[in-house]
């Protein structure tokens, strides 16, 4: 049996606050790659992967990192799936493109590099600072979560974990496996340093902040 799923009120005007959510996101993963001190876990994948294989961008990476978790979910869920959550495949393509795009703008058109230790922990804070708003516009459209959060929550339904101790599980996994991947491929750590432990510990947290703000905006434009 298809799950339905009721559509929440005004919903284009949300997928809007998603997509300008996902430039912010991409912008930030963008800034943290120039900063070259380590990315957030999720994204430590895609960018090791993107180094290593000369043709693959981070954004075409992500991609495919993405929709795997996609089918992770719908082999876990099987008929409980809801096939709402299909949209994931769109939402990702679309950041997948947006961070290329902002790879491109930033690197190849206006050449910006981090040249000192305290420049590059500039672009990291900037890369944190915009990715956490990106990541409360996700929240506060209330459409649907990234790939890899719709994945920890299938798992969490299923096995009845929380959701936060198996999203941290990933976290770590993510970045161990980023981590292998370097030393083994590269005899170096490639997207894996102390900006990835600033990243993953702060986000969340400064997205709860943004949160407290934009709940207002919610209220008038969204609800």
């Amino acid at each position: 049996m298809v799950r339905k799923h009721r559509l929440p009120p005004h919903f284009i005007r949300r997928c809007v606050v998603l997509f300008i959510g996902l430039c912010f996101m991409g912008a930030g993963v963008s800034f943290s790659i120039i900063g070259n001190l380590g990315i957030t876990p999720i994204s430590s994948i895609p960018y090791v992967l993107s180094i290593l294989i000369e043709p693959l961008t981070v954004g075409t990476a992500t991609i495919c990192i993405h929709s795997l978790f996609i089918i992770i979910q719908i082999l876990i869920m099987r008929k409980k799936y809801d096939v709402f959550h299909l949209i994931q495949f769109p939402i990702v393509i679309a950041f997948g493109y947006i961070t290329d795009f902002f790879n491109w703008l930033f690197s190849d058109v206006a050449g910006i590099t981090a040249n000192t230790y305290w420049q590059q922990w500039i672009f990291l804070v900037l890369g944190v600072l915009l990715s956490s708003f990106g990541v409360a516009l996700e929240v506060l459209s209330r459409v649907e979560t990234m790939a890899a959060e719709g994945m920890c929550m299938a798992i969490s339904t299923v096995t009845k974990f929380k959701f936060t101790n198996i999203k941290i599980f990933f976290d770590v996994l993510f970045a161990v496996v980023s981590a292998v991947i370097g030393l083994l491929a590269a005899g170096a750590l490639l997207g894996v340093r102390e900006g990835t432990v600033v990243a993953a510990v702060f986000t969340g947290l400064l997205c709860e902040l943004h949160l407290r703000y934009l709940r207002s905006f919610e209220r008038v434009a969204l609800m």
